[in-house]
């Protein structure tokens, strides 16, 4: 006979995915336990921008769930004692089908609500910007940062709502009763496990199934040397509108794509693209490359870091400045998408985000899950 539940729901892993469940379900009411194998949320959920996107992506559910999960971050963020660190983002347009792509955008039902600027505009804005034709201001946009941001927002469920955290405990397996761990069962009368780059250990026939791969991102941490003004939002460039689907999916993203694909070879083939975010000790968080394998490689390469400080310095003529930290990143990818979320057994749910978006989709995702569990 299963045990009597302890919890209403248990889910596996603290990352963004993992706590975004755990919200929405203490705010049915229910009781909450997250087991996570590591101390504290690791892997792809502390190493990435803090970006929550808006403007430019795919219409329909993504762009719903990142609407729905910015509101939700409004909501938490002072509660959590997560700063806002920069609101809004500036697409900078450097050629001529940019600039149409973006003009076409403002347009649509996704861009209203953003601003188009001209180029006197643009670098009255953002003056650091060099070349550029015009931008898209987004006001939607916001950044936390992302390494601080998980461990006060479990802090914040387990002390504010209740939720039972068990770090350092690995999750075996799913049973009847709720979720085995290396050290016994957290009984529970539904789990839902988050496993983000670990899929394949815990459910290894989904990840076969899905085509289960981890992409392997490079990031940096500048610091400008001299009087750079500061980026009074999150700034991106070409190559961000050429793979961005909302952007381009307008009629001048292919003209875009085939442009880029004569000037950017390399970094298109390495998946460079430029988020440049600002941080409040005077730092820029920059990037980022995409390359899927099969098994994780943490090996950095030093021609992609040049490319993405290339287009650094194409995009805002920052040449002066020391690099004070690099790291690479990873998240999952399948043929899945945007998302894995799949019912291996009666209330049990495994939900992987797969598209990169986890800071900007998760909170609605999760009301979805729990709301289909619960309802």
């Amino acid at each position: 006979m299963a045990p009597m539940a302890e919890f209403d729901l248990v889910v596996a892993g603290a990352g963004i995915v993992g706590l975004a469940h755990a919200l929405a379900a203490v705010r049915r009411g229910l009781r909450v336990a997250v087991v996570e194998r590591h101390a504290s949320a690791g892997g792809a959920s502390v190493q990435n921008f803090g970006f929550i996107t808006i403007a430019g992506q795919a219409p329909g559910a993504t762009r719903a769930r990142a609407l729905r999960s910015r509101d939700i971050w409004l909501e938490v963020s002072g509660p959590a004692g997560i700063a806002i660190e920069q609101r809004g983002a500036m697409v900078l347009a450097r050629r001529e089908e940019a600039w149409a792509t973006l003009q076409e955008f403002a347009l649509s039902a996704e861009g209203r609500g953003c601003e188009l600027l001209g180029a006197q505009q643009a670098l009255r804005r953002m003056p650091a910007a060099r070349g550029v034709r015009g931008a898209l201001a987004s006001p939607d946009e916001l950044r936390i940062e992302a390494r601080t941001a998980m461990s006060r927002l479990a802090a914040w469920l387990a002390q504010a709502h209740g939720v039972t955290f068990h770090f350092g405990q690995a999750a075996i397996g799913v049973e009847p009763g709720g979720l085995r761990t290396a050290e016994g069962l957290v009984a529970g009368g539904a789990v839902v496990v988050a496993p983000g780059c670990a899929l394949p250990a815990l459910f290894p026939g989904l990840a076969r199934r899905v085509r289960f791969r981890h992409c392997m991102l490079q990031m940096l941490r500048v610091r400008p040397r001299g009087g750079f003004p500061a980026l009074p939002a999150v700034v991106m460039g070409d190559l961000s509108i050429a793979r961005y689907e909302g952007f381009a999916s307008q009629p001048s993203g292919a003209s875009l794509k085939a442009r880029l694909a004569r000037e950017c070879a390399p970094a298109l083939a390495a998946g460079v693209h430029l988020i440049a975010a600002a941080g409040q000790d005077g730092t820029l968080v920059i990037g980022d490359s995409h390359r899927e394998e099969a098994l994780p490689d943490s090996r950095a390469s030093a021609a992609v870091e040049a490319l993405i400080l290339d287009e650094m310095g194409e995009v805002l003529g920052l040449e002066q400045f020391d690099v004070v930290e690099r790291w690479t990143g990873v998240y999952p990818v399948a043929d899945t998408k945007p998302a894995i979320i799949d019912a291996p057994a009666p209330r049990v749910r495994v939900v992987d985000i797969t598209n990169g978006l986890g800071m900007s989709t998760a909170f609605a995702l999760a009301e979805e899950t729990v709301a289909e569990l619960f309802t």
